[in-house]
């Protein structure tokens, strides 16, 4: 069994894919099938991608039916960084055309931590960790 992080888009799934695998080391698609003329989507948008970040696999799609609901930060991504280097890169390039949740800052029980929205309205949690 596995599990696996399915994100749903409208239009913007092979955006959002190219924006996380540039700032994710060790990531890349692993497979993409597009809708042809004959929909039910609009051509060449997604109609099903698997890829990578650091390693970890996810799923994505461009819905052709517009929903009512998108992302919500009441179900996050949680990446834990090592170095303070890493950590202020993904919060600005994550945080960059979105919106911040929380300030990067130290809180209590957390040594550096920031939680943001971003561009794309996926909600991501960064947490320093030196040694974890």
């Amino acid at each position: 069994m596995q599990i696996t992080t399915f994100l749903m888009f409208e239009g913007k799934a092979e955006s959002a894919m190219n924006f996380y695998m540039s700032i994710f080391d060790n990531s890349e698609i692993v497979s993409i099938r597009r809708y042809g003329a004959e929909g039910p989507g609009p051509e060449g948008t997604v109609q099903h991608a698997k890829f990578l970040l650091n390693g970890q696999e996810f799923m994505c799609i461009d819905s052709f039916i517009k929903h009512e609901f998108t992302f919500t930060p009441s179900m996050s991504l949680f990446v834990t960084c090592h170095t303070e280097e890493e950590i202020d890169r993904l919060y600005a390039s994550l945080s960059e055309n979105g919106g911040v949740l929380m300030p990067l800052a130290a809180y209590p029980g957390l040594e550096k931590f920031g939680w943001v929205a971003d561009q794309f309205g996926v909600s991501w949690q960064i947490s320093l960790v030196k040694n974890g």
